[in-house]
């Protein structure tokens, strides 16, 4: 085990140190998960103008990219040229006392550079070292969350028809994959309490999409069907989609035959609950556009909010479109704390964040230090 860098900020986590050559999302993602926990994060970066993400706006607050705030608090910056021998030294002595290395380079790039997991076994025997990649260890191919989308099929799947394949509106493929990571990464560490042995952990952006398709992989993997995009239908469960009211729209999520009795109930149809057509989850998915036909000419008599209040109270589920404030308000409403501030002296304003959303009774999360500047942890690329 190593020697923390700094002050120890405990926590589930506390003591380990994490030796973070991500960047752009999904390591950074990870790590940040595992900062949260108590982890010690040092991001390593490029002298000059650092992680890609730090460029990426708008939105700014002040000079620097939300989008970089998004997934760096809780960690420490050091520029580093790993092109230049003085660089490249301060990488190993700071990977020689971690505990954890992360990086998401091209495959090969960090065996060229004497920082791959066979070099640095060399020099720190029980390292738990996680690439992460596109497309695999042995493929050199550049993995963007726009194209694994594509490629992977869930554009497929994605969008109001076949002809209009849709990506999802944030880089999904990339925080599901950062997810994977830090799962693999905790495990290996478990293994490494028990045996001493470390381990090399590989997480890729194809394979994490194909897992987190689920239902939809299975559909064609188990039963050989191929699914298309259905806009906001289930292929699988209905109601389960978007629905007009008076005002805006409302999504019912209908499960099971007795919140679709409870629905149906409620909207002055509860004869609909015992029709053939409707009266189970196969024989109304076999009837979706005449149950969505009669189901809207009602629920347009009222508004979303309404229906929401109503339809909430008799466990059905469902609620209106919300855009992302609507979201951050409802959660607030719920007493979950989406947002933390973090106060940083070297900031004119405190940084507003997303929550982590782990909850831990004994050992929660911790928002210790907003995301760094770049550099401004340079010197333990001497004491490293």
């Amino acid at each position: 085990m190593s020697d923390p860098l700094g002050d120890d900020p405990g926590g589930a986590l506390g003591g380990l140190v994490i030796a973070d050559f991500g960047r752009v999302l999904a390591g950074p993602y990870a790590t940040m998960l595992l900062a949260d926990l108590g982890a010690e994060v040092v991001k390593i970066e490029r002298p000059g103008s650092g992680d890609d993400t730090r460029s990426w706006g708008p939105p700014w607050v002040g000079e620097e990219s939300s989008y970089f705030l998004s997934v760096n608090r809780n960690k420490r910056s050091l520029a580093l040229d790993l092109a230049d021998p003085d660089g490249l030294a301060a990488a190993r002595r700071l990977v020689e006392r971690a505990d954890v290395v992360v990086e998401n380079f091209l495959p090969g790039t960090m065996d060229r550079l004497g920082l791959g997991h066979d070099a640095v076994r060399e020099i720190n025997p029980d390292i738990v070292y996680c690439s992460v990649t596109g497309f695999g260890g042995d493929h050199q191919l550049p993995g963007y969350d726009l194209l694994i989308q594509a490629v992977g099929g869930l554009m497929s799947v994605t969008g109001p028809d076949p002809a209009t394949p849709t990506k999802v509106g944030v880089a999904m493929v990339d925080v599901i994959t950062g997810l994977h990571a830090a799962v693999g990464i905790l495990a290996a560490l478990r293994h490494r309490d028990r045996t001493g042995e470390g381990q090399r952990v590989e997480v890729n952006l194809l394979s994490s999409l194909l897992s987190a398709l689920v239902n939809q992989a299975s559909g064609y993997v188990s039963a050989g069907v191929v699914p298309q995009a259905m806009g906001n239908r289930h292929p699988s469960v209905a109601p389960y989609e978007v629905f007009e009211t008076a005002d805006r729209p409302l999504v019912l999520a209908v499960g099971n035959d007795r919140q679709f009795a409870a629905l149906v109930d409620v909207l002055g149809l509860p004869d609909m609950a015992s029709d053939n057509r409707f009266a189970t989850n196969a024989a109304r998915v076999a009837h979706r556009d005449e149950l969505v036909e009669l189901l809207t000419a009602v629920l347009r008599r009222d508004t979303a909010d309404a229906w929401f209040a109503v339809l909430t109270d008799r466990r059905v589920p469902c609620g209106p479109l919300n855009d992302i404030a609507d979201a951050v308000a409802l959660a607030e409403r719920l007493g979950l704390q989406p947002v933390v501030t973090v106060d940083d002296p070297r900031r004119d304003v405190p940084i507003r964040q997303v929550a982590n959303p782990i909850r831990m009774s004994a050992t929660p999360a911790t928002y210790r230090s907003a995301p760094p500047r770049l550099d401004e942890d340079g010197r333990i690329g001497q004491e490293a």
